[in-house]
């Protein structure tokens, strides 16, 4: 029986423990994919998803139901990514090529979703737009990524990121372009 969410928080909030396991369980794997590609993947992802689903857990009770649970919990993954962000100091994924130019680092990361069918025709796509996805920045990456990996529309984008609506499809727009030119340089 799959039921909706908003029925599982009201079951959780009545007393109903299972049904918060139902709700991780529903979300665990799209918020860790968001994660691992908003904060470059392995250990990190990890420890930025747990910290989403801690502060979830905590905040669950403020929860507004007449809005999406799916985009608010998003949202918080989005601001814990961006906080983990902040503290953490980059570091350019270019020092790790080899002579060769090859990336043992983004060659051995495992990737935990599939991407969007239509990018995947032709053998050996997926790494090449791995590697251009990489060169976006966060803002246009994440957009690409909740819209093609974890089908959401428009607005829940918007919603999720906390941006206008017309931020949003300005924001594909461009993205889509600069992943257009990536891929064709």
């Amino acid at each position: 029986m799959n039921r909706p969410d908003s029925q599982l928080i009201a079951n959780y909030l009545a007393g109903d423990e299972k049904s918060l396991e139902i709700l991780y369980g529903r979300y665990l794997k799209p918020i860790y994919s968001f994660t691992y590609r908003y904060v470059g993947g392995g250990q990190d992802a990890e420890d930025v998803t747990q910290e989403a689903f801690v502060k979830i857990w905590r905040h669950i009770k403020r929860f507004d139901q007449n809005k999406s649970f799916k985009t608010w919990i998003f949202s918080i993954a989005k601001n814990t990514a961006i906080d983990f962000l902040k503290k953490k100091k980059t570091i350019p994924f270019s020092e790790f090529e080899n002579e060769e130019g090859e990336n043992m680092i983004t060659e051995t990361l495992a990737d935990p979703s599939p991407l969007p069918q239509e990018l995947l025709e032709k053998a050996g796509m997926a790494h090449i737009l791995n590697s251009a996805m990489e060169k976006l920045s966060p803002k246009y990456r994440t957009v690409l990524f909740l819209r093609y990996n974890d089908h959401f529309n428009f607005r829940e984008i918007a919603e999720s990121l906390g941006e206008p609506l017309h931020t949003i499809t300005s924001r594909h727009r461009r993205a889509l372009i600069q992943l257009k030119k990536i891929l064709t340089e």
